[in-house]
């Protein structure tokens, strides 16, 4: 009779209350079959969800769409959420051992999970940078929900994490135009570091064929609005959980017959659903971050153990970020003090 092995122990974030989180010991089975244990290497903070869910905003009608794919617990808490995780396989089949990966995992140093969660990352790709696979994988469905042509105009309204990558992706495109707009100034330097337009929501051209909306601000629904042309379409990706969102719909919305389409990366974009896996959406967007250009998304880190304390932080304002990344502690050393990059 063989014996059975011990536990894992690891530590994990938990928010354990309505604007509170602490790490908290676990103990984990070791994998059974169809089973890997993956060590955490970075992993990336979620600056909208997350927050949303560490105010303990999270509406109840919509709670269970909103699960991560390895939550434990339920919203408002406690709960341990989180997506954006970079490890290496340590126990598993041969042919996974020492592979980097890609895990939609909450923020733990260690963790079991079926082999099919696991994106490898490829060879040119940095595992610090791998950490943005996930936000990625909501601008490349965003661009599958708007179907940008040849020659379109599209605008993408509000330059934070999410809006800067659709951007990204989308300089890539043949487009006639293509701005990226925001209220801050400060924004202009992601806009210039990725190489496209930044305007003011003032001076934003008009009469676009797409505006991709990304500002979670009801200012920014309304000007996405007025920007798109007649019979044109705005891709809403902003997640306004528990907060009400009043637009003018008897202006632009009906007299110009407008459209707005929510994209939300949960589903695979209908226009592909049914020739794409959630696999392979990851595995696209994991191979898109060999561009270094996306490090420009990557303006602070801290270490694990100080992540409590960096939570707090971003959700109170006193840091700002587009991705944090938390580095654990088999990965590269850290300040012992979060940091931040004045430009984001």
């Amino acid at each position: 009779m063989m014996n059975p092995q011990p536990p894992i122990h690891a530590t994990a974030y938990w928010t354990t209350a309505k604007q509170h989180g602490e790490l908290r010991p676990e103990e984990m089975p070791a994998p059974g079959p169809g089973e890997v244990l993956v060590r955490a290497l970075y992993s990336g903070i979620s600056r909208g969800t997350e927050m949303v869910v560490h105010a303990g905003a999270v509406p109840p009608r919509v709670a269970g769409q909103m699960r991560a794919p390895h939550q434990e617990g339920e919203f408002p808490g406690p709960v341990k959420f989180g997506y954006l995780s970079v490890g290496v396989v340590e126990e598993g089949p041969q042919d996974w051992m020492g592979a980097r990966v890609f895990c939609l995992s909450p923020h733990q140093d260690r963790y079991v999970v079926p082999l099919e969660s696991l994106t490898r990352i490829p060879d040119d790709v940095p595992s610090r940078r791998a950490v943005l696979t996930g936000t990625v994988e909501t601008a490349v469905n965003a661009l599958w929900e708007a179907g940008p042509r040849l020659g379109d105009r599209v605008a993408v309204v509000g330059a934070g994490l999410v809006g800067g990558m659709v951007a990204t992706l989308l300089r890539t495109f043949p487009l006639q135009r293509l701005q990226l707009v925001d209220l801050d100034p400060g924004r202009k330097q992601l806009a210039d570091a990725i190489g496209v337009d930044f305007v003011h929501p003032d001076d934003a051209l008009a009469d676009c064929d797409i505006v991709i909306h990304c500002s979670a601000s009801q200012e920014g629904l309304e000007r996405s609005l007025q920007l798109v042309g007649d019979d044109g379409d705005v891709i809403e990706m902003s997640w306004y959980a528990n907060r009400t969102v009043t637009i003018p719909l008897g202006e632009d919305f009906h007299a110009r017959r407008l459209s707005i389409r929510a994209s939300q990366v949960g589903m695979v974009s209908r226009s592909r659903r049914h020739r794409r896996t959630n696999a392979d959406r990851l595995n696209l967007a994991v191979s898109l971050l060999k561009d270094p250009v996306f490090d420009a998304f990557l303006t602070g880190s801290s270490r694990f153990e100080d992540l409590p304390e960096v939570v707090q932080r971003l959700a109170d304002g006193t840091l700002e970020a587009l991705c944090h990344v938390v580095e654990y502690p088999s990965g590269n050393p850290a300040p012992s003090h979060a940091t931040h990059n004045s430009e984001t």
